[in-house]
């Protein structure tokens, strides 16, 4: 069967290939094996810079023509290493098999036996993976976003003035406004971004069991871990973690994942009470022609991306926390359970874009219903009772709490007059009692 989105497996790459297609050249196998193949060409560039006595003949000028073997990769490339993985059922060797026969057809063949010198599989995947993350980090991810973000700033301040019901435990609460709720998660948002800005992108890099063993018995006068260290951090952009056993421990990359759960699970909760919003009729939704909103009933307008999202947002959630919780932990000095487990980082990712994309959508679509926002408030006089009592205990009433709790818990409607009608019997100063009836459900909202 020819491989299309129609008989993809997964929706990723499937129903929603449209959304997340650029994820392809961060998470796929091919630029798996691309990221490989650049971490490799790196590593050769910077042992002739050292340079090894080997290699202090090699014409630097190559250096930009052997770049362009990652540079110019194309999916040929990769097709024809995944060839040689047939042969040798290994993944990394047979990149370093691809290397060589470039080398040989640029003329290097006496400097290719030090593509991959002294190093284990793991130096290769354990440098390509997190650079890959971190580049689809600031090329995808950020992007979506600010692309949430801005759109949530930008609504902060064009509803600033719109007074809202608040609703705690379901039941009508003191008022706020819908510039400010949506606020809450704007700064929520930012203070978890910036908490992922500290997280360190970290790469293992230090031979078969993390000691450089092969590097110092073939050259034991060069310092192994300053080049590590420095090839690591200036060529690859990468925290260098030291000591490590044959793998990377993953703890930062354990503490990123966390921590965009923790992003997917604030728009996952700005999803619901937008959804909510949508329920109780505070929000219209745009209408596009040709859309239909139900099979059944013509008239529904569903709030279905802000269920697409949350939805979403829970697969995502789930591979993160289970990446979270298994990549840091590894029998003694390496197991092999991490290697598949890392296969499926992008997965996450995917789902956390498809999700941005939908809340973006939703917002988008948002048409802001004033009437039912105001009318809400008006069948609430009761929530002005917090103010008025917190007003009667600054002048020293008796049992003011008890006063307003007698009077709104009764089964009569609470409205304007009833309010003022109460207010009219308060033994206060006839300044007091302007002052009390001054306040309504729409103008009692706080700073």
């Amino acid at each position: 069967m020819e491989l299309t989105q129609l008989n993809a497996i997964s929706p990723i790459d499937g129903r929603y290939r449209g959304k997340i297609a650029k994820l392809a050249d961060y998470f796929s196998e091919e630029a798996l094996i691309k990221y490989r193949v650049r971490v490799e060409i790196e590593y050769f560039i910077a042992l002739c810079e050292i340079p090894l006595p080997q290699l202090v003949d090699f014409n630097s000028d190559l250096f930009d023509e052997l770049r362009k073997i990652y540079i110019d990769f194309t999916a040929e490339d990769a097709q024809k290493i995944k060839d040689i993985e047939s042969i040798t059922n290994h993944d990394v060797k047979a990149v370093e098999y691809f290397i060589k026969e470039k080398f040989d057809a640029l003329k290097l063949e006496g400097f290719k036996e030090f593509i991959h010198f002294g190093l284990t599989s793991q130096d290769i995947n354990n440098t390509a993976v997190p650079l890959s993350i971190k580049e689809a980090m600031n090329d995808v991810y950020v992007p979506h976003y600010l692309q949430i973000l801005d759109k949530l700033q930008e609504l902060v301040v064009e509803w600033a003035d719109v007074s809202m019901l608040a609703r705690t435990h379901g039941q009508p609460a003191s008022p706020t406004r819908l510039g400010k709720e949506i606020d809450v998660f704007v700064v929520r948002l930012q203070e978890q971004f910036n908490l992922l800005n500290d997280i360190p992108s970290a790469a293992k890099f230090g031979g078969a069991t993390g000691n450089y063993n092969a590097h110092k018995v073939a050259y034991p006068k060069i310092d192994w871990k300053e080049f590590g260290t420095k090839f690591v951090q200036e060529k690859l952009g990468l925290h260098h973690s030291f000591p490590t056993t044959q793998i990377e421990h993953y703890d930062h990359m354990a503490a990123l994942f966390d921590n965009l759960k923790r992003i997917n699970t604030i728009i996952l909760d700005l999803d619901r009470d937008f959804w909510t919003y949508v329920s109780t009729d505070y929000f219209k939704q745009k209408i596009k022609a040709g859309e239909v909103g139900s099979s059944a009933m013509p008239h529904k307008v569903n709030p279905i991306d802000f269920e697409n999202s949350e939805g979403n947002l829970g697969l995502a959630n789930a591979i993160f926390e289970h990446l979270s919780a298994k990549l840091p932990v590894s029998r003694l000095q390496r197991d092999l359970t991490d290697s598949t487990v890392l296969r499926n980082i992008g997965v996450p990712f995917g789902h956390t874009i498809i999700a941005f994309t939908s809340t973006l959508k939703g917002l988008n679509k948002l048409l802001l219903n004033k009437e039912k926002f105001n009318q809400d408030l008006e069948n609430n006089w009761a929530v002005v009772a917090e103010a008025i009592q917190t007003i009667l205990r600054r002048e020293a009433y008796p049992n003011p709490y008890e006063a307003l709790k007698g009077l709104t818990r009764t089964n009569e409607k609470i409205n304007k007059d009833s309010i003022a009608n109460f207010i009219d019997t308060l033994e206060v100063s006839t300044e007091i009692k302007e002052e009390l009836k001054l306040i309504t459900p729409s103008n009692y909202t706080g700073i």
